[in-house]
């Protein structure tokens, strides 16, 4: 791991994730920008002192020629970081996990996606909220036809946790949201909007296509958005809703997420994570539960508990790591992973993340609609 060290939410959560299941095991890191915060750490987590390194370049030269080298890097670090970090790692012939957003810049997202073509290495992207069963259920039911061709998308991401100046009262995880040094352009766009931009294209499968976006900032002094209204088109007709805001008082991780389609709906609410409604035309609303016998194979290989046992955050995040895990041991095998090794977020799909952002501030900035290009789609 690099990053994610002492205070670290995000690198709590990696540990965490990636444990659940027994594939992976923390061996080596570079957790902090002072070498000797870093090293302390890596010792309180267990780590050989011989394997607890002061950079990631030092990561990178104390592992290449181990044989029992670090099979992946898991990159815990603010946005900025992300290209340089992860294009040395896939040079030095590194399989990568990558926090989102993939880049900080699009020039960088582009550029980062064609070296891991080139190289052939494994790059995932941590969009967690394509990691839970239910989520995995209403993919499959709608490519399945079951709600029809689908006419409209609501999906929205609301937090209350920057409706204050947080940035300048010492919160470091804030102060680095807010910089666009070190964020990107977007501010609750490029942190969480770009999540819900995911979650919307992963169930349904659309490619959008225009946008049209409307961003705020109600903090004063704030240098970035904290607040995000889109008007998404995608091809085919479908028409798109998105909000990402982190002034929202009263929600604390409100992903939401409805499919309207012709002959149905999907709703699923991240708060409610087991739970997926359905409502058939001229049907009654349907509850649908994680863990039931008759959901799809997607659904049942990321359930570990039967029903009435709630899974939640961090079982997602564990089946994003599983899946990742999978598609590594596939490729070395030579053979097709399984389902849980397939539609995991990958290097294009954090490419086309990046791409959004870019779209939505030169919507903003500009007053106008944009078409996306087709690396964004």
């Amino acid at each position: 791991m690099v990053g994610g060290g002492q205070g670290a939410y995000i690198g709590n959560i990696h540990r965490l994730a990636s444990r659940l299941d027994g594939a992976w095991t923390l061996v080596a890191g570079a957790f902090d920008v002072d070498p000797d915060k870093g090293r302390d750490f890596a010792l309180s987590q267990g780590i050989d002192a011989d394997r607890s390194y002061g950079s990631y370049l030092d990561l990178i030269e104390g592992e290449k020629n181990r044989a029992d080298r670090v099979d992946a890097v898991a990159i815990c670090t603010p946005n900025f970081t992300h290209y340089p970090i992860a294009k040395a790692l896939i040079e030095a012939g590194f399989d990568v996990i990558c926090e989102k957003p993939l880049t900080a810049t699009l020039e960088d997202a582009i550029a980062l996606e064609a070296l891991t073509q080139n190289s052939g290495r494994f790059v995932g992207v941590t969009y967690t909220y394509s990691g839970y069963p239910m989520v995995h259920e209403a993919r499959v039911r709608i490519a399945n036809g079951e709600i029809g061709k689908v006419r409209t998308v609501q999906v929205e991401y609301p937090l209350e946790w920057m409706a204050t100046a947080i940035e300048q009262q010492g919160n470091a995880q804030a102060a680095w949201r807010t910089d666009p040094k070190k964020n990107g352009r977007g501010g609750s766009i490029g942190d969480i909007g770009t999540h819900a931009y995911h979650l919307a294209g992963f169930v349904t499968g659309l490619k959008l296509e225009s946008l049209t976006a409307d961003l705020a900032t109600f903090v004063e002094g704030r240098a970035l958005d904290d607040n995000a209204h889109v008007m998404m088109r995608y091809e085919g007709g479908a028409r798109g809703l998105l909000w990402s805001s982190q002034v929202a008082l009263g929600n604390s991780n409100g992903v939401r997420l409805r499919v309207f389609g012709e002959s149905g709906s999907y709703q699923w609410f991240q708060e409610q994570p087991n739970e997926l409604v359905y409502t058939p035309l001229n049907g009654r609303v349907q509850i649908i539960k994680r863990g039931a016998d008759d959901l799809s194979e997607d659904a049942k290989l990321r359930t570990r508990t039967p029903p009435g046992h709630p899974e939640g955050y961090l079982e997602a995040f564990a089946n994003l790591y599983a899946g990742f895990a999978e598609a590594i041991r596939a490729r070395a095998d030579g053979r097709e992973p399984s389902p849980l090794g397939q539609n995991v977020p990958l290097a294009y799909d954090g490419l086309k993340g990046v791409a959004f952002v870019e779209a939505v501030v030169d919507s903003a900035e500009s007053d106008t609609p944009v078409w996306l290009k087709p690396l964004a789609v």
